[in-house]
């Protein structure tokens, strides 16, 4: 038994098997596998190494994002002149990546606290008993009294009055100015993996180059300075069309880099998307078209609470930051090699296939490739030779 044991210990450590192979001289067969592994090369080198880049690691960047808008509107509006700047316009005006920019408006000045009718429409009436008192409607501008106002035939409402009319909106819009409005973004990208922080403003793009430039896409593509009008027209929107009602600009700044070269040559690229506010859509029943908001400025009038209400339909824009790094690395690459090369065996289950069942001959290749015992057989052998 310790004999055994010695031998069977001896054979584990000392002993290799390999396995048995067959040459078969068949060039159907031959030319299936070469152009298998053609195949499988190709598949190898020019998807995992060159076009998915399988030798490099990747990473993501953190961003920040501040934006800055410049630019003086004008309007007269019923013999009523009025400049807009930044802080008229602007929503938010600290700086977001997200922002709006008004265009057109409806205002509704002096409104105070008090009871006044109802725009047609909103809630109409023809007796007291169709107004319940004390109720509210969705779509309303207060809380009805419980009086039904004859010469509207609305009921009365206690609310801020007289209650605004957005039914007719300015056309054209009232600050077509705002199409030579500058959009100013600042984008700061850190790539945590590789340790590389950069900036839109590269090398090169000082505030001499700054104070003078105007992004376009041939002339000057790494120009944080957009105009308006040019943002819009890249985006594919009509700017009269988008003004009167609103819409949505997304910006994206794209950083695709390769750290396996200089870091400099890591820069952005802007694209310009249309969201919402398409000419082109011609579906008038489509519903909540465009993009508005509503925000009102408050102040006392002899002591008596007052505000301008201003219904604004504005340009929203939303910069959003894409950003994929890479840099070679010698794991994804040996993982990448060593999926390639177990993918080779494609090839020979392939050939085996075609010689074992599908080749006139294949009863010939079965008895080539597979050695075939019997073990009652070799049993009855061995008592023979006892």
């Amino acid at each position: 038994m310790k004999s055994q044991i010695t031998n069977a210990l001896s054979d584990f450590f000392f002993e290799y098997e390999t396995p048995r192979q067959v040459l078969v001289r068949n060039r159907r067969v031959g030319v299936v596998c070469r152009l298998i592994q053609l195949g499988v090369l190709a598949y190898i080198i020019g998807w995992v190494f060159i076009y998915e880049k399988g030798y490099q690691s990747t990473d993501t960047a953190v961003s920040s994002v501040f934006t800055k808008m410049k630019g003086v509107g004008y309007t007269n509006v019923n013999g009523s002149e009025r400049v807009w700047d930044v802080a008229d316009y602007v929503f938010p005006p600290q700086g977001d990546s997200s922002f709006v920019v008004m265009t057109n408006y409806i205002i509704t000045e002096g409104q105070s606290m008090g009871k006044c009718p109802e725009l047609k429409g909103k809630h109409n009436c023809s007796s007291h008993a169709d107004c319940e008192g004390g109720s509210f409607k969705r779509t309303g501008h207060g809380e009805m009294t419980g009086v039904c106002v004859n010469e509207t035939k609305t009921c009365e409402v206690l609310a801020w009055c007289p209650v605004e009319d957005d039914h007719n909106i300015p056309d054209p819009p009232l600050l077509m100015s705002a199409e030579n409005y500058t959009l100013f973004i600042k984008n700061s990208v850190t790539f945590p993996l590789f340790k590389v922080t950069r900036s839109n403003l590269v090398e090169g793009i000082d505030a001499r180059y700054i104070s003078k430039c105007l992004h376009d896409p041939k002339e000057a593509p790494l120009c944080p300075i957009f105009r308006l009008g040019d943002i819009v027209k890249e985006s594919g929107f009509n700017f009269e069309t988008i003004a009167r009602e609103g819409g949505a600009i997304g910006i994206v700044v794209d950083w695709t880099c390769n750290f396996d070269v200089d870091v400099k040559h890591c820069k952005p690229t802007y694209n310009f998307h249309g969201l919402y506010g398409n000419p082109a859509e011609t579906d008038k029943a489509r519903a909540s078209v465009g993009y508005n908001f509503r925000y009102a400025k408050h102040y006392l009038e002899d002591k008596v609470p007052k505000r301008t209400l201003l219904k604004v339909f504005g340009i929203r824009i939303d910069i959003i930051v894409q950003s994929l790094a890479r840099k070679f690395d010698i794991i994804p690459t040996l993982t990448a090699i060593g999926s390639g090369v177990g993918i080779f065996g494609v090839a020979t289950v392939v050939c085996d296939l075609v010689l074992l069942y599908l080749l006139p001959k294949r009863e010939f290749y079965k008895n080539m490739k597979f050695k075939y015992t019997d073990t009652q057989v070799q049993v009855r052998s061995i008592l023979h030779k006892t």
